[in-house]
């Protein structure tokens, strides 16, 4: 995978937590136990799609100018999208997208629930 930053870079929000789901064989990235990120590995545990969420009219626009980037694979396809972990699309981009899927889970909770998961990181610090 190309993207070896990408651990490091998706730890280091506020509020994420990681596991491996084992049924699926993927890493989660989660914020308040809702996934925002994974990378899909295969039989031999190696990377195969990074899946992450976006509102539906920008991933539907990236996927026409990347082709590295598809609809999100066994997601729903209108708001998750799946990239190559070896392709073509840039590293700026894709933390770009990174911080979008990310920021969007986040909002999906209500203000207070927020402030909590954000609150408590601040505490463990």
């Amino acid at each position: 995978m190309r993207y070896v930053w990408m651990d490091e870079f998706l730890l280091s929000k506020k509020g994420v937590t990681k596991d491996l789901q084992k049924d699926w064989n993927w890493i989660r990235y989660q914020i308040g136990g809702k996934m925002f990120a994974a990378i899909c590995l295969d039989e031999k545990d190696e990377p195969y799609y990074i899946t992450l969420k976006l509102e539906p009219m920008e991933g539907d626009f990236l996927r026409g100018q990347y082709e590295d980037i598809i609809p999100g694979y066994y997601m729903n396809k209108m708001h998750w999208n799946s990239i190559k972990p070896d392709g073509a699309v840039p590293d700026e981009l894709l933390k770009d997208l990174l911080d979008k899927s990310y920021e969007l889970v986040l909002k999906s909770f209500s203000k207070k629930k927020q402030m909590e998961i954000l609150n408590e990181t601040l505490k463990e610090k």
